[in-house]
């Protein structure tokens, strides 16, 4: 796999150019606009803690979708109800975009194992974007196809793009899980690492 720089520079400068307003040359804090994303990509905690320091992001909620109706953490963990743990994420387009909550999607998970993130393992948890708008899908497909012809990875994007049905909430002691246990073990080892990479790549869009 190629460095995550170049991952990163390449979405960026596909669609982040317009997407943020200036004033009095600093980046708008709050411009009152709210969108929502839907994404998964491995345990839901892990996305979570990583999306809830990103500027513009006022809410993140993990939660299960792609599969049929309500669903508890139990039935979604045995892989038989079709459902994907997820994170849904309000946030401001005009603080950080569309564009750049999907850099940070494709840097901090590996979106070429399929139905896997480390050992993680099972249907529950595969790479996929539910979009919520044409413009969604529009944009996710071609850094898709971006991500393909530059080679940026050495096998094949397994990213799952549907058409989101329904987010179901999960149970509460799901919500803030990394902030509420971070001393676990499997913060430390898993979360963790995903923190620093982030940290690292997105110095200037953390809060």
């Amino acid at each position: 796999m190629r460095q995550h720089f170049y991952l990163i520079l390449t979405i960026l400068l596909l669609g982040m150019v317009g997407e943020r307003d200036l004033a009095m040359g600093e980046a708008v804090i709050d411009s009152g606009k709210r969108e929502t994303a839907t994404l998964g990509g491995g345990c839901f905690w892990c996305l979570e803690a990583v999306f809830e320091e990103l500027q513009g992001v006022y809410r993140v909620e993990s939660g299960y979708a792609g599969g049929d109706g309500p669903t508890t953490y139990r039935e979604v963990c045995s892989g038989d109800t079709g459902h994907a743990e997820v994170i849904q994420l309000t946030f401001d387009p005009e603080v950080t975009s569309y564009e750049e909550i999907l850099a940070v999607f494709f840097t901090i998970h590996d979106p070429t194992t399929l139905n896997r993130q480390g050992a993680d393992k099972g249907t529950q948890y595969r790479s996929v974007i539910f979009y919520q708008s044409e413009s969604q899908k529009q944009f996710a497909q071609s850094v898709m196809e971006q991500l393909k012809t530059d080679q940026v990875y050495d096998k094949p994007l397994v990213t799952q793009l549907v058409p989101l049905d329904r987010f179901y909430r999960a149970e509460e002691h799901h919500q803030d899980y990394y902030r509420d246990n971070s001393n676990e073990g499997y913060c430390q080892v898993v979360i963790n690492p995903k923190l620093a990479k982030f940290r690292q790549n997105f110095a200037d869009k953390r809060k």
